[in-house]
């Protein structure tokens, strides 16, 4: 488990002080995978460096499995560091050294015998793919053979945790998706917790059970990432959901709805639970309902989306419709023509 509490992190250069964190509190349980998002500058780098400690922070505790890692000797430090493995977004790899060479540097580090770190390196190898490559040089692979060497190289110590620090800025969609799948087979085949610094929400989506979304140094938002992705709070978090999700009615598609004397439009979330509640309501209460606009999306392994419909009825049945709607929990929201 990784725990920060009350975390300031403050830089004094000619003088001026620029606060890098300022009071962030986070909890983050053994097995998950969790984002921290946010853009250039909101803190991301400052507070995963704070993990492993490479930071120390101007006030508060960082704890890792309940221990206060402020009151380690150094000994201790290095020791708890080889339980923390990290990825890079540039890889990190030395040119000069042979693929097994590069995935064995932990090891070889940590002075392990000759004889288990030829079988660990190579069990990494075969793990990421590419046990075929261990002869080769880091400028012979593409960039995301060189992620994958670098993720081989985060596990070579069998890490409890693994920190991933902008690790898909730097390659292609296709190639993000592969790193993406190796991230979860490694959190299923280990139960390593990772924690992900980005600036995608996209990654969030595909591969995080929580999120926290950070802005100028704080935490503004956090959570199990279906319940921020469904009902985001804070407006940048809404901006961060409508990069993958979109929430209002296109503009054309507004344009186009034929206004019906009575009718009423209504904007409803839903989810994998959802769709039942909404044929019930249809069924309960006999009133028309007109589709204007959907759209969804896939979060890991459930479906959420948006949908704009025009409900036809007498206006209290309309009323009580959506006030079953909004008894079982789903966001309903009255928009204007």
């Amino acid at each position: 488990m990784i725990q920060l509490e009350h975390v300031s992190k403050t830089y004094k250069r000619n003088g001026t002080e620029t606060i890098a964190l300022n009071n962030v509190s986070l909890q983050i349980n053994k097995g998950d995978i969790f984002g921290v998002i946010g853009f250039s500058g909101a803190g991301k780098s400052t507070l995963i460096r704070m993990v492993n400690y490479l930071e120390k922070p101007t006030s508060g505790t960082v704890l890792i499995d309940g221990n206060d890692v402020s009151d380690y000797t150094m000994q201790e430090l290095r020791k708890t560091r080889k339980n923390i493995g990290m990825i890079f977004q540039h890889f990190n790899l030395l040119n000069s050294k042979t693929i097994f060479h590069n995935v064995a540097i932990p090891l070889i580090l940590a002075k392990t015998d000759k004889k288990v770190i030829k079988e660990r390196v190579m069990e990494l190898l075969q793990f990421v793919g590419l046990e075929e490559k261990a002869t080769n040089y880091p400028n012979e692979l593409s960039g995301g053979q060189k992620q994958r060497i670098g993720i081989a190289r985060a596990l070579a110590s069998n890490p409890s945790i693994l920190l991933c620090d902008e690790a898909t800025s730097a390659l292609d969609p296709q190639t993000t998706d592969s790193i993406l799948q190796l991230l979860q087979k490694i959190n299923q085949a280990y139960n390593i917790t990772i924690m992900i610094i980005t600036h995608e929400m996209s990654i969030i989506q595909k591969i995080c059970n929580r999120v926290a979304v950070m802005e100028k140094g704080e935490i503004i938002e956090e959570g199990n990432v279906l319940e921020v992705f469904g009902n985001p709070k804070h407006s940048s978090t809404k901006n961060f959901v409508r990069t993958v999700l979109q929430d209002e009615i296109p503009e054309n598609i507004r344009k186009k709805i034929n206004v019906i004397p009575g009718s009423r439009l209504f904007k409803i979330d839903f989810n994998d639970e959802s769709n039942e509640l909404i044929n019930d309501m249809i069924r309960n209460f006999g009133v028309t309902v007109n589709l204007i606009y959907a759209t969804m999306n896939e979060i890991k392994t459930n479906t959420i989306g948006h949908m704009v419909i025009q409900l036809i009825g007498a206006s209290a049945t309309v009323n009580q419709a959506v006030s079953f709607l909004s008894t079982k929990e789903i966001y309903v929201k009255e928009l204007a023509y």
